[in-house]
């Protein structure tokens, strides 16, 4: 228009020279070669651009995501541009829609069964188990939880950490119950050794200095607390009292208790034998009074 304008007033103008003819000429061609540069038509694009704002970004993959984004920063840039031709406008549309095209869908990551382990194993008591198996636990409760909190971890990851998790908790170890242990060296150490022949109480005392130190140990399993138990009993069992000695019951034993002690006492031995024989000596005469 403003071309037009000037054009205008120098065609009017009797006294414009040729100089000016010229240059308004020139200004008008290109002004009109100008219009040949159409507008471009933004409604598709526009509707493509809003249709992208439902997309949720923990959909997809952070990859074809961050394409996306690219795509639509440039759509919007076109968007704004007054003077965008119909070419940048298209071009604009099919980059967008080939980014759309292109996004790939986040896989979907299942922690359900890592976090129900790891709870499981942080509802634990501690001194409950043996130390060298929940320290060695521990290790593998952090990487899960680690895991756990991870947005981005895979699902082969997660596995591999419910697994390793799994495997720790399997291997714990409680501690076990040294009571009757406790019992039977407090037992023994409550005998009066004198009582009992040398050879039978050397053998108590060597089970004995056992029996400690499995109740001291820490790492003491199962087993070995139950292998302490049954030599102990076993070597309190067979103390011998010396002859003429009665067997010290200053440490009574208590019922049920597996550790009750064989006197091997011969003065016991010889009252017992008195009584049967006296038994049967009186059965013998009640006999033949009926006879």
């Amino acid at each position: 228009n403003a071309a037009l304008e000037e054009a205008r007033v120098i065609l009017a103008n009797d006294n414009a020279t040729q100089e000016e003819v010229d240059a308004s000429f020139a200004r008008l061609s290109v002004a009109m070669h100008m219009l040949e540069f159409l507008k471009g038509d933004k409604t598709e694009l526009q509707d493509l651009v809003d249709s992208t704002a439902e997309l949720v970004e923990g959909n997809y993959t952070e990859e074809s995501w961050t394409a996306l984004q690219e795509a639509l920063t440039n759509a919007n840039t076109v968007l704004n541009n007054e003077n965008a031709m119909q070419e940048e406008v298209d071009g604009a549309y099919d980059n967008l829609q080939a980014a759309i095209n292109g996004l790939e869908e986040a896989e979907v990551v299942d922690k359900s069964l890592l976090e129900a382990m790891v709870n499981k194993v942080l509802g634990l008591e501690e001194d409950k188990y043996i130390p060298s198996t929940w320290q060695a636990m521990l290790p593998e409760l952090e990487a899960a939880q680690e895991v756990l909190g991870n947005e981005k971890a895979t699902q082969a990851e997660v596995d591999e950490a419910c697994d390793a998790l799994t495997r720790a908790y399997l291997n714990l170890r409680l501690k076990p119950n040294k009571d009757l242990l406790a019992d039977l060296i407090n037992k023994a150490n409550g005998l009066n050794s004198a009582s009992y022949t040398a050879n039978t109480w050397a053998v108590v005392e060597n089970e004995v200095i056992k029996a400690k130190a499995v109740l001291e140990d820490l790492e003491a399993s199962e087993a070995e607390v139950k292998a302490a138990e049954k030599a102990l009993t076993k070597a309190l069992e067979g103390l011998v009292a010396k002859p003429g000695n009665t067997v010290d019951t200053s440490t009574p034993v208590k019922a049920g208790d597996t550790a009750s002690i064989k006197t091997g006492d011969n003065g016991l031995t010889g009252i017992f034998a008195g009584l049967t024989m006296l038994s049967l000596a009186g059965l013998s005469l009640l006999r033949r009074k009926e006879d």
